[in-house]
Parts: C-alpha cells; sequence; structure tokens
C-alpha cells in the first residue's frame, strides 16, 4: 500500500526521506527558510518532481487555505521546536514560532487525514507544567477526534551514534484498535569510529544541535569536537549528515555553516523511518 504524505516545517527532509524509503509518495511539502528550500529542492527533485512542478512547494504554511492542500493520508510534521525547548526559553504558545501548531490543528481539521507523525524536543511533555502538552493532546484527542501515541525516541535505538531524545506524537482517525505500539530498539549500527573513519574516543557521539559551535573540548558546552586519532577535529556536514542517517550523496548547496544549522535542525531519518513503518502497519490493520 503507498501512502500519500505531506512534510510541513520540512527542513531538509528527513521526514521525506524517511517516508519515501518506505514505498509512500510527498504530495504537499512546506518550508520557510530560503537556505533549507534550497537543500530540499535540489536533494527530492529527481524523488518527487510533481512537488515542485505542481507548486506544492510552499513557502509559508500560514498563507495557504488547506483546502488548497493535496488530498493525502498522512500529516508528517517537525514543528519549531524552540518555543519548547531551553535554547528558546520555553517560552511555548506566547512565542509565535509555537502557535504554529495551531495550524496543523486547522489542516488536519478540513483534510482529515488517516495519520499524523509528529515530532519535537523532549521538553515539550513538561513545558508550563505539562499545561503545553496538555493543551496539545487535547485538541488532538477530543477536538479533533484521533487516538493520540507519544514517547521519548532516541536515535541511538535506531542504530545511529547520538542520543538525540525527541518526542514523537503519532495518532489515527477512527482507532479502534487503541493499541499501536512504538518499534522496538537496535542494537547501534555505527559508533563514532565509523563516522571518522578513525579512533574515536567516544562510542556515542553529543547530540548534532544547532548554535554553539566551537568551544573547547574541554568545555562543557562542548558537542561538536572529538579526539580523533588523537587530535581534536570539529564536526562538519559529512560526519554531521551521517549521524542523522541521511544518505552520502544527500547534497547542501549552502555554507558549512548553514548545513550545520539544518542538520541540527534535521530529525534523524531511521527512527523516523522506523515509526513509519509501525504506522503503515497499523493503518492496514485499521483498514482491514
Amino acid at each position: 500500500m503507498i501512502y500519500k504524505f505531506i512534510d510541513l516545517f520540512a527542513g531538509i527532509g528527513g521526514f521525506h526521506l524517511a517516508f519515501t524509503n518506505l514505498g509512500n509518495r510527498c504530495v504537499f511539502a512546506s518550508e520557510l527558510n530560503k537556505f533549507a528550500r534550497e537543500t530540499y529542492k535540489i536533494n527530492y527533485l529527481i524523488k518527487s518532481p510533481d512537488l515542485f512542478t505542481n507548486n506544492n512547494f510552499n513557502k509559508d504554511i500560514t498563507t495557504i487555505d488547506p483546502i488548497e492542500i493535496p488530498d493525502f493520508d498522512i500529516l508528517c510534521a517537525g514543528f519549531p521546536c524552540q518555543p519548547f525547548s531551553q535554547a528558546g526559553l520555553k517560552k511555548g504558545f506566547e512565542d509565535e514560532r509555537g502557535n504554529l501548531f495551531f495550524n496543523i490543528a486547522e489542516i488536519i481539521n478540513k483534510k482529515h487525514p488517516k495519520a499524523f507523525f509528529l515530532e519535537n524536543v523532549r521538553g515539550l511533555l513538561k513545558h508550563d507544567e505539562g499545561n503545553t502538552f496538555s493543551t496539545i493532546k487535547k485538541i488532538l484527542t477530543e477536538d479533533l477526534g484521533y487516538s493520540l501515541y507519544y514517547k521519548i525516541v532516541k536515535a541511538s535505538d535506531f542504530g545511529l551514534p547520538q542520543h538525540r531524545p525527541r518526542m514523537f506524537l503519532i495518532g489515527f482517525k477512527d482507532d479502534n484498535l487503541n493499541d499501536f505500539s512504538f518499534p522496538e530498539p537496535i542494537p547501534l549500527e555505527k559508533t563514532m569510529n565509523d563516522i571518522w573513519e578513525g579512533e574515536c574516543s567516544r562510542d556515542i557521539g553529543f547530540t548534532v544541535r544547532v548554535g554553539g559551535r566551537g568551544s573547547s573540548i574541554t568545555d562543557r558546552r562542548n558537542w561538536d569536537s572529538y579526539l580523533v586519532d588523537g587530535e581534536v577535529k570539529q564536526l562538519m556536514p559529512s560526519q554531521a549528515k551521517k549521524m542523522q542517517g541521511f544518505p552520502d550523496q544527500f547534497i547542501f548547496p549552502v555554507s558549512n555553516s548553514q548545513a550545520m544549522k539544518q542538520l541540527g535542525n534535521s530529525v534523524a531519518v531511521p527512527a523516523i523511518e522506523a515509526c513509519g513503518k509501525e504506522i503503515m502497519k497499523y493503518l492496514q490493520r485499521l483498514e482491514n
């Protein structure tokens, strides 16, 4: 079964890559940042040509009427995490980026997809003493009528050498089974030795993130300096994309600083793909 999906707050397309790897088709995507849009287009133009020739690569999701979005089965969205993270000072819905969740809710309300898959920082669960998550849960379940399953998922549980704990929220329309399960973790498939192609002092690396690059390797804030073959080396896009599960042929037509920012904002592809596979299985059970 091939499912149609949309990719909101798409970044460089971690959801796109994962779901097309599973044989599905992206029919609409939206990304505001012009540099991320460059990276997205150059990597998915051949894989999903209709997305670009049919004007379904949207720049600003707040400007489109949801009815104009092509029909789809699964809504994917790594909606902005800064309002719920320590780095974003945890402003939540007081930050205009936090309010973008309501655009997702409006699209679900108008388009009635079979399922949704949302990703955010783990701090979302306890933000504002749990009130933010309670609001999101109420909207998705009580107002929109979807089931909701959520879990803190680590990239390292799906073969990648970085912890990267993230909140995954998955829900289904007309869910009369109520027993969706997240995939079981798998052993680590790569260590930082494989990432660096040398002897690294750490098996599992620091979480790839945005900002704060260039701290001393002894600084507690360091996340991008590693001891490799006895030398201090700084993480670059060629290593970071492997840590996020992007293929070697993935292209960055932007500066290294922009590429690192894009990778820091991205999802860990194998973790998304593993959950996507379970979503597809569950949808087939519901349909049967």
